[in-house]
């Protein structure tokens, strides 16, 4: 995950905590019954709790998509590196089997003058 995910990620865990924190402490601080004001907290984290699901759902389809992404990029350029490789090999290897050519006629050119 890049630093700007993870900053992210951790912004949005420490604002969930501050609001859970200060709904609960408004709550115990509310002059309800207390099992009216349990009642409210319970209800109040499940629906935090939902929210925490829908954002780590949100995040893990971003990185997912990102990774993709990052992987297709990857593999594009690794496939185009193998290519211009071969490509150059191939160019290369024509033109020393060219000069090694050259070379065997040059020497057996030679060796038939000092047969002479």
């Amino acid at each position: 995950m890049s630093k700007n995910g993870k900053n992210t990620a951790g912004i949005l865990a420490g604002l969930l905590a501050g609001a859970a924190a200060g709904v609960i402490l408004g709550m115990l601080y509310a002059p309800e019954e207390g099992k009216e004001t349990r009642k409210k907290i319970k209800n109040k984290a499940n629906d935090l709790k939902d929210q925490a699901k829908n954002k780590y759902g949100e995040v893990s389809e971003k990185v997912k998509d990102q990774y993709g992404n990052i992987s297709s990029t990857f593999k594009e350029t690794a496939n185009n590196v193998a290519h211009t490789m071969k490509d150059g090999y191939d160019k290369y290897k024509d033109q020393i089997v060219s000069k090694t050519a050259d070379v065997v006629k040059d020497v057996e050119a030679e060796l038939n003058d000092l047969k002479k």
